[in-house]
């Protein structure tokens, strides 16, 4: 018998992580159906939480979430930054009010699984296609064939790769691959179910060679990480959670840090505790990357994984989501073949998107490199002078706006 013909979806999103519903939610306000494919069987949730600095809630707002996410999170007051070998405040400031240049800031500590929930109940049923993993693509025309692992197979006129820093999109359209960057981040989450009392600040803790921080999500949550630079003695310290946990205790109780901040590592369950090697694409690699190719890009840590240090990898992804769904919605209505019109709008969307994901991992990095140094000299200069300029530099690198999904 004949093998029937797969159907051609207009719009694949291969991922449904925070880029991949953001990216499929701005396409639906633009009235572009899409279908996001993702390979576990339900929304996934690690990393407990992300830092949603102003910018992200531009994006937000844009996709018609912001006042839900607003409701469920406390917002941040100040942006403390204390020395490790000193255990005195290097900087701080009120994040509430800096930044008048465009109005005030915002920052709230973002609940990684309430995020994605309040984006998946605003797409229509049937959007999202669990358990679907893709394993190789090819080109037919200007159709995208992908390979499915259940051996089926899918056709889309466009296919745009949200699926992380190991991305399979990004591997084909020739992107470099991710950079190991000599350091590990453990990530953790408290809750207090009678509430936590603690002031919502942004508290880092930097220097000696390690960096970590916490603030609270709402009222019982309390999220918290921790980074360092991995030794032959560290070996076995990740293979459970437990040994984890202990790990980040024994090095913080060492410096000078607040007993208040070590209750909070010590109240989290093993379950909640994990690390991750920090990798970032290369940003000069970027300068001339294929982002876009035909009818197929990328958004999301599959375009611009980074450390964490600036705390933007969520919220430049939102920004990506709001900008890819303005180009390829205004794309669909113009002129020309419709092939041509997703191919501009592909181009478009990587034009704008190039220069300020060059600009965040660029930065993140060398931020990292400073804060957590635990070189004397740097040290010296870091927290003498060097603490309010970085602060002030987390700031400036929120204070962007992406545009709303009709107009930049």
């Amino acid at each position: 018998m004949q093998r029937q013909e797969a159907a051609v979806e207009d719009v694949v999103v291969v991922g449904a992580g925070l880029a991949g519903l953001a990216t499929a939610l701005g396409l639906y306000r633009k009235g572009v159906r899409s279908l996001v494919l993702e390979s576990s069987p339900s929304l996934r949730t690690e990393g407990f939480a992300f830092t949603a600095w102003k910018n992200a809630f531009r994006a937000l707002d844009a996709l018609g979430v912001g006042d839900k996410i607003r409701e469920q999170h406390l917002q941040v007051q100040a942006l403390r930054v204390i020395s490790s070998a000193t255990g005195e405040v290097a900087q701080e400031l009120d994040v509430t009010v800096q930044g008048n240049r465009s109005g005030p800031n915002e920052i709230r500590c973002v609940r990684r699984d309430s995020l994605l929930q309040a984006l998946e109940e605003e797409l229509p049923r049937g959007t999202i296609r669990y358990s679907t993993k893709i394993v190789s693509m090819e080109e037919d025309g200007d159709i995208k064939i992908l390979h499915l692992a259940d051996g089926s197979i899918l056709r889309a006129k466009v296919l745009i790769g949200c699926d992380g820093i190991n991305s399979v999109v990004a591997k084909w359209l020739g992107l470099a691959e991710p950079s190991y960057s000599g350091r590990m981040a453990a990530r953790g989450l408290a809750h207090f179910p009678d509430g936590h009392g603690m002031e919502p600040n942004f508290l880092q803790f930097i220097g000696r060679g390690f960096r970590s921080g916490m603030r609270s999500c709402n009222n019982t949550d309390v999220y918290w990480f921790f980074t360092w630079a991995p030794s032959e003695s560290d070996k076995g310290v990740v293979e459970s959670g437990a040994k984890l946990k202990q790990f980040v205790l024994t090095n913080l109780a060492a410096l000078k840090v607040p007993p208040k901040v070590l209750s909070v590592i010590e109240r989290s369950e093993a379950s909640d505790v994990f690390a991750v090697p920090l990798r970032f694409r290369p940003p000069l690699s970027l300068v001339t990357a294929s982002i876009s190719k035909g009818g197929v890009c990328v958004a999301g840590d599959a375009l611009h994984p980074m450390t964490p240090e600036l705390g933007q990898g969520g919220c430049a992804a939102l920004e990506d989501s709001v900008v890819l769904a303005r180009c390829l919605g205004e794309g669909a209505r113009s002129g020309g073949t419709e092939s041509r019109r997703i191919e501009e709008g592909l181009q478009e969307y990587a034009r704008i998107r190039r220069w300020r994901s060059v600009e965040l991992v660029a930065t993140a990095y060398v931020v990292g490199f400073i804060q957590q140094s635990n070189n004397a000299v740097v040290g010296f200069f870091r927290d003498k002078f060097l603490s309010g300029f970085l602060a002030r530099r987390l700031l400036k690198m929120a204070d962007y706006d992406c545009g709303t999904l009709w107009s930049c």
